[in-house]
Parts: C-alpha cells; structure tokens; sequence
C-alpha cells in the first residue's frame, strides 16, 4: 500500500495521519480521492498510531489534488437529495461524435453545475500503476490506474467535493473511446466483476495489495449505458470499500470513484453527478 501526501497544512496532519491513502488508490485516487484517506477528522483510527488506514499495498500515489476532500459514508445523505442545474445543456456526444481534448475540457463538470458541490482539478495519474495477478480481473486495476482500457484518445480528470465539510469526496474522469471500444471497455468489467467477485491479488507500485471482492451495485439510469461496482480492499484485516460508477454517453466514459476508509460500508455515490454528467455530454 503506498502513501502520499495531501495538499494541506502540515498541522492539518498528525504524524502521517492526514497523508496515508489507501494504495488501492492508484492513479484514479492519486487523480484527487485525498479526501478518503486524508479529510475530515479521523477518531476511529487504527492502533499504529491515529492514522488514516494505511492500507493494503496497492499501487502509489505521488500526485496530489488542489481540492479539498473528505470520504463521505452516512453524512454525505443531505447532499445525495441534490439536483443538477436545470439551464445544463449537452456536447453532442450521444450521438457517437469523438470528443477532442478541449471538448471534453468543457464538458467535465464544474462549480455550480450540482449545487452544492465544487470542482477542482486533478494531475494525472502516475505513468505506473498496478495490474491484477489474475488476467481476467485487469480492467479493474486499469480502472484504478485512472487508465480505464481501451484506453482513451482524450482524458480529463476533476475532483468533486460536497458542501458538508468537503465531503462527499468523488474522484470523476472523462475519456474519449468511440462507441465501440466504450461497449467493450463497460463489457469487460463486467466480465471482470463477475470473475472477480471472490477478490484477487495485485503488484507493481509500491508493493502488492490484496482486493477480497467484487460485487455488483445498482445503477443511477443516465446516459446510454452504465455500470456500478464495489471493489474491496483488504488493510490489516479491515475493509475499506471502493465504488466506482461509469456512464457512458455515445463514445465517451464518464468514471466517477469515491471510498469510505471509516467504517467499511458502502460509500454512497451523489446520483446527481452521474445525472449532471451526461446531461453535458448528451
């Protein structure tokens, strides 16, 4: 599992309590998830000290987000009731046409477009990510490499934060694939998932990391097709749950990534991003 560090004062975090990821957390978490290993206060910390759970070895993280960011299970319920802008208006993605760089830019959500949540921006992930031991389950740590494949022709990455003290914290990037090779890259995780469901292994980075399963979530009904899934990791025995909810919109994915490194529930993911998203790319 790796660490990193997250961009807030250093009072802001005792020891290395505000600055352990979880290392599941490769590039799609290095791409701005600091909330989930890094926001909000932390009473529930393991005994090695009151750190954020440091995680099962996954891949590293040296990026770090200019946006503030918390994990967000049970407090986040206020902001899940948000709507998306009525006056937003689409890209023209839907109809299959493959967004440029600047296309896509403009499309990734933005302040004000979800009440209630800001946006900011994300580096992009690390050239080196994890893979999993087991081929089938692969598109999953391309997924949290922030390197879904086929890979994209274009990418753009944010970070999104509520209003209840920066929390919920949701990592979303953009990629641009074609009609074809988006169907085949939702196609493929969910083969993996169901492959996958018992767990399975993973290396590169920082060392292995160790993901007990994979399961299915139900699905907010936007864009032209779409998938939800939960990918647990394993730290010293504790479950640190990841969501991952993709959209996709004619050629182009929407991944939108949050986790809960407090409790082990399933994190909630805010059904208006998903909504606001593809109204954008429609």
């Amino acid at each position: 599992m790796s660490t990193r560090t997250e961009g807030r004062p250093e009072e802001d975090t005792p020891g290395t309590a505000r600055r352990v990821c979880l290392a599941a957390v490769t590039a799609a978490l290095s791409l701005g998830l600091m909330g989930a290993c890094g926001g909000g206060e932390r009473s529930d910390a393991k005994e090695a000290g009151s750190e954020a759970p440091a995680t099962p070895r996954a891949s590293s993280t040296g990026a770090s987000s200019s946006a503030p960011s918390s994990s967000a299970p049970s407090s986040a319920a206020p902001v899940l009731a948000a709507t998306p802008r009525p006056d937003l208006t689409g890209i023209g993605a839907s109809g299959g046409k493959a967004l440029t760089q600047g296309e896509l830019d403009r499309a990734i959500l933005a302040d004000g477009d979800v009440p209630g949540f800001r946006s900011g921006p994300m580096d992009a992930p690390p050239p080196r990510g994890e893979n999993a031991d087991r081929s089938e389950c692969l598109p999953l740590t391309a997924v949290l490499n922030g390197k879904p494949e086929p890979l994209g022709k274009a990418v753009a990455y944010r970070q999104l934060v509520g209003p209840d003290n920066d929390r919920p914290a949701v990592s979303e990037f953009l990629t641009t694939h074609g009609v074809q090779d988006a169907s085949t890259l939702l196609n493929r995780l969910r083969a993996a998932v169901t492959a996958c469901a018992d767990g399975f292994t993973a290396s590169g980075g920082d060392g292995p990391s160790t993901y007990t399963g994979v399961k299915r979530l139900s699905t907010v009904k936007a864009g032209d097709d779409a998938l939800a899934y939960q990918l647990t990791g394993d730290f010293e025995g504790d479950p640190v749950p990841l969501v991952f909810h993709l959209v996709r919109v004619g050629g182009t994915m929407a991944t939108f990534y949050t986790a809960n490194f407090e409790n082990g529930a399933t994190p909630l993911m805010p059904p208006a991003l998903l909504a606001a998203q593809a109204t954008k790319l429609t």
